[in-house]
């Protein structure tokens, strides 16, 4: 299908996915507005990103070159051990990007008058040949075409399924970036060449470099970016959840408000249990926060003329370390069924859903087996048997953050 001016399409949710969907549209001839419920444009999230060929195929197809400054480029991964040696070495050469970069890229191609801000979506309806979205300040909007591109609290999502809620997995996910400059020089060398492990007992520490403030990827001005798995059952996540004014926070808890013994806690433990190297990183770390760890999947991923895409369908633990290479697998595959489709918006939505529903499944399940030891309780046998297979110092650096489990068949046809 070759869409012609009067091809329209809404997109809810203004951050990577939604922005990586609307450019797809648009450099295939759609009118494309992104609604996105902030008020203020999205910034300052700073969490690092894992890139995969696939991305940077998908960015490419979007109309946009690969910077060289997109990432910063290391070649090995390695294991430190309790006392700071190197357990375990393996070669994987890997770009790893932040956040914030991605988005800014993705960002400034969107006109301004096409991203609206401040509009948050309390309904959804499908009247003959237009999807309706409805919002929270009484406008609407009308399109041939609605995707659902608002991540894991999907305003969208929740009208159709509203049964399909994130499940907590059992443990969470303490993170923390560090300015290189404030890293001793001894440390850097170890740390700024590899993708790096730290595997204590039941847990998971893992970091790598990221660009810096205002994007810099200079030697000197870069970030260290950890992520450390621990397990917390359900009433130790809500005593995590609690401010020092006694809200218990659902789903996450803004890092300002964590208490301090909470982060003083984590910071002993630290010390306690991590190599040297990621101890010094977390007591250097000015704001750590946590994340509970959740999974979702959705039974259907397009209803009419509705499509979801990214988190908004499938959120998969993030060992996997493909939440934005999955995002633009669907968005490159819903543009692609648009494309290539009879011209009915709903039966090429219906072929976008039959390939992109076994993928989500396939990498929610890989992801399950690799975070299955970091739970606060192993219940089954095939539990047991995920936490043996994927605990040892060899299989965390070959599986983590790496899509080879997914076949040759699977990589993106091309685009009409």
């Amino acid at each position: 299908m070759s869409p012609g001016p009067d091809k329209t399409a809404i997109v809810i949710g203004g951050s990577i996915s939604g922005l990586i969907v609307a450019l797809l549209l648009r450099r295939h001839g759609w009118s494309v507005d992104v609604f996105e419920r902030v008020e203020s444009e999205l910034a300052g999230r700073g969490a690092g990103i894992v890139t995969h060929p696939d991305l940077f195929a998908v960015l490419r197809e979007a109309g946009i070159d690969i910077p060289p400054d997109l990432g910063v480029a290391v070649e090995s991964r390695c294991v430190f051990a309790r006392d700071g040696s190197v357990e375990a070495r393996r070669q994987h050469p890997q770009i790893l990007t932040s956040w914030d970069r991605l988005y800014q890229e993705l960002r400034s191609r969107i006109p301004d008058d096409r991203y609206h801000k401040g509009r948050h979506v309390v309904g959804i309806a499908q009247e003959g040949a237009v999807a309706v979205a409805g919002f929270a300040d009484g406008s609407h909007a009308e399109a041939d075409l609605l995707v659902g591109a608002d991540g894991l609290r999907s305003a969208v999502r929740a009208q159709y399924f509203p049964a399909s809620q994130p499940a907590y997995v059992g443990y969470i996910a303490w993170r923390g970036l560090v300015d290189e400059a404030r890293i001793a020089t001894d440390l850097r060398a170890d740390l700024f060449r590899t993708f790096a492990f730290s595997l204590p007992d039941g847990e998971q520490m893992l970091g790598y470099p990221v660009a810096g403030p205002g994007n810099d990827t200079r030697v000197g001005h870069r970030r260290y970016n950890w992520v450390w798995y621990r397990p917390a059952n359900t009433a130790v996540l809500a005593e995590l959840l609690r401010d020092a004014a006694g809200t218990v926070h659902d789903i996450s808890i803004p890092p300002p408000l964590i208490r301090s013994e909470v982060v003083a806690a984590m910071r002993d433990a630290a010390g306690r249990v991590l190599s040297p190297q990621f101890a010094a990183l977390v007591d250097l770390t000015v704001q750590p926060f946590f994340q509970p760890i959740y999974d979702l999947e959705t039974p259907r991923m397009a209803i009419g003329r509705v499509a979801l895409i990214g988190d908004a369908a499938f959120v998969a633990r993030p060992h996997v370390g493909a939440g934005v290479t999955k995002a633009a697998r669907d968005a490159f595959s819903l543009v692609t069924a648009l494309q290539s489709g009879d011209g009915d918006v709903a039966s090429s939505l219906l072929a976008f859903e039959s390939e992109r529903s076994a993928e989500g499944r396939r990498i929610i399940a890989r992801a399950r087996h690799l975070g299955a030891y970091m739970q606060a309780q192993i219940d089954t046998p095939e539990e047991r048997r995920n936490a043996a297979q994927f605990r040892t110092p060899e299989a965390v650096m070959r599986d983590t953050a790496s899509l080879d489990f997914l076949q040759a068949q699977d990589a993106l046809p091309a685009m009409n």
